[in-house]
């Protein structure tokens, strides 16, 4: 058997559901469950032990590091029990572990009976329900105990198994009306998900109900006294006597009858000889209808006319929340011909200067230049203009300078890509990938030859991991490797490393906070630049998604609003290494009331750098020194996911 129990087990906390087979006892999965948290925190303590216990330089390490707990990874398998063993196999969301709990019986010949990846299946359709159940992966015991009879009829049907069509249609309907409708549409989900017809379905449901009514008609029996029946008898008798038709009648009754029946369907109707004012009879004409038409204001007399508001509410309110001072204002209605500037002069004042019109709307034109589109700047026979003759030369002739520069030799530099989430101000996930690249001399300059050439990699202390691509790079050991390969015009990514997790450097701290009060909503970014980054970082953008799409909106400083996809961005040109955490601040009204529950709000930072240094201070250098067999270009270090929650 695959999957004979589920669970939701927080890391922290009581257990808040178990849904288990109808053979597997619910005893036994509990014991399944408590052996699972005591094996995570006998776990957790010997690593706490192992580190307190050794190295000081290591500890201090680890007391920082992210994921301290063997289990807290996203997902995996242990075997617990001592007498009964079972096999968990267990997915982390957000401090939430979804369990999957099944047997390890083994066949004689060693194999497993059961199937692992059934279970593991059943338990990502257990964290899908869950997520979209959240509307998200913020998964938390309080939002799992709002939506507790939608979770635990759905997991019900997940444990029984189901496809990916059913999948969807529970999830599509996990946030409807009625959890009957998404328990009992099994048998049709399907069809309707591919666009197949549902009449076969209402066929066998109509027939099983039929079936059902001759079965029950047929086993019932009932007697009526004589009496009864011969009262019923002289009744009906009385009511509609009886008469009894010769055959002569019968046989003069029919052709009448056939007659009826041969009547010709498509004859004419008998109305097409009426009169043209009894065909238009049927259609009424409105009283003193030519008034009605040169009187257009009779005509719109039934219409209805919104009301503008009055002029006390579209003016501005002060608003003094801690960070957020300021006014917001509504939209002062003006006379249609104002000036461009006059009737953005409100959006102007509301916004705190974070969209102004005049930067996306110009009243000046551009002048064309006169020419002949650009070609008047080529050479001809009459020589070049004297201003360029003077000059350094055309475009033209630079961009044939640099074609003709040629590649001494290989080049390499790194290109390095860090993942961080950050919840409030503190630092919940972070990843770090680094890419060595290798451009080879193209096949034009090559001539055929390949390329070949050794290498060495310096401070790869802090690297976890690493792999390489075995076709063109071979290890040598003690760091240095030796590359060979063909030439191509495409870069080649030879090498592949992450770093440990708590000793991954961060470019930026961030920290977002945000209140919800009624219905307005304030958010405050605030970042701050890590002092030992090799260069300063420029052209950062922090993009903010918003909950809705915002009808007024102060921003400080400017920004960028984008409707379609209800983002807003900031652009800094420059965040110094040394100096004041910085501050971006949004407000809007929201159509949530702070007492019916919180909005979400998540921010985005977006940076790139390039330098002669790199950010996880891995260094590449030729096996001898003095001796360079490949150029070292610029290294570049950019964010992946780099998210504030």
């Amino acid at each position: 058997m695959a999957c004979l129990a589920l669970s939701l087990q927080p890391a922290n906390g009581p257990d808040i559901l178990l849904q288990t087979r109808e053979w597997f006892p619910p005893t036994r999965a509990l014991a399944a469950l408590s052996s699972f948290r005591q094996t995570r925190l006998a776990f957790a303590a010997s690593s706490a032990a192992s580190s307190s216990s050794g190295h000081n330089k290591i500890s201090a390490y680890l007391d920082s590091a992210i994921g301290d707990d063997p289990l807290a990874a996203s997902s995996g398998q242990v075997v617990v029990g001592i007498e009964s063993k079972y096999r968990v196999v267990y997915r982390l969301v957000n401090g939430i572990y979804v369990l999957g709990i099944a047997t390890i019986d083994r066949a004689s010949d060693g194999g497993l009976t059961n199937n692992v990846f059934e279970c593991i299946n059943t338990v990502n359709q257990a964290v899908s329900v869950i997520v979209a159940a959240c509307r998200g992966v913020d998964v938390t015991p309080e939002k799992l105990h709002r939506k507790y009879p939608e979770i635990y009829m759905a997991l019900d049907i997940v444990l029984r198994g189901v496809g990916s069509v059913r999948l969807a249609a529970i999830l599509s309907s996990i946030h409807g009306e009625s959890i009957a409708k998404m328990v009992h549409t099994g048998i049709e989900s399907e069809n309707r998900i591919r666009g197949a017809d549902t009449w076969s379905g209402a066929a066998e449901g109509l027939s099983a109900e039929r079936r059902a009514n001759l079965e029950a008609f047929s086993s019932a029996s009932f007697e009526l006294p004589q009496e009864t029946l011969a009262a019923g008898d002289e009744v009906a008798a009385a009511i509609a006597p009886v008469a009894q038709l010769t055959s002569e009648e019968q046989q003069k009754e029919l052709p009448a009858e056939e007659a009826v029946e041969e009547k010709d369907p498509f004859a004419a109707s008998d109305k097409i000889n009426k009169p043209e004012e009894a065909l238009v009879g049927g259609f009424k004409k409105a009283p003193n209808s030519a008034i009605n038409a040169a009187d257009p204001a009779a005509a719109l007399s039934g219409l209805e006319v919104m009301v503008l508001p009055q002029a006390e509410a579209t003016k501005s309110t002060f608003i003094g929340v801690e960070g957020f001072e300021g006014e917001y204002g509504g939209i002062e209605f003006s006379n249609e011909e104002a000036s461009l500037s006059e009737a953005f002069e409100g959006f102007d004042n509301a916004f705190g200067g974070g969209l102004d019109a005049s930067e996306f709307v110009t009243t000046k034109k551009t002048p064309k230049p006169q020419g002949l589109g650009g070609l008047e700047f080529l050479a001809t026979s009459q020589g070049p203009p004297p201003a360029q003759a003077a000059g350094a030369g055309t475009p033209l002739e630079n961009l044939l300078v640099e074609k003709k520069k040629e590649m001494s030799g290989p080049e390499m530099n790194i290109v390095e890509e860090i993942n961080a989430e950050f919840r409030e101000s503190l630092l919940a996930r972070v990843g770090f990938k680094g890419t060595v690249i290798l451009r080879t001399i193209p096949p034009k300059q090559s001539a055929g030859k390949e390329t070949e050439f050794s290498f060495r990699l310096e401070g790869t202390s802090r690297i976890k991991r690493a792999v390489m691509m075995s076709s063109c790079v071979s290890s040598l050991g003690n760091g240095m490797f030796h590359v060979r390969t063909h030439s191509k015009e495409e870069p080649i990514p030879i090498l592949k490393f992450s770093l440990l997790p708590h000793l991954t450097p961060l470019p930026l701290r961030l920290r977002l906070i945000k209140r919800h009060s009624g219905t307005l909503l304030s958010v405050m970014i605030q970042y701050a630049s890590n002092p030992e980054l090799p260069a300063s970082l420029s052209n950062v953008k922090f993009i903010l998604k918003l909950p809705v799409d915002p009808t007024l909106l102060k921003v400080s400083p400017k920004a960028v609003l984008s409707r379609a996809e209800k983002e807003l961005t900031w652009h800094i040109p420059d965040i110094p290494l040394k100096g004041p955490a910085g501050k971006l601040r949004a407000r809007m009204p929201v159509d949530l009331d702070s007492s019916e529950g919180e909005v979400e709000v998540h921010a985005l930072v977006k940076f790139s750098s390039q330098g002669a240094l790199t950010l996880s201070e891995v260094c590449l250098r030729p096996v001898a020194d003095g001796i360079a067999q490949f150029n070292e270009v610029s290294h570049t270090y950019q964010s992946g996911t780099y998210l504030c929650n």
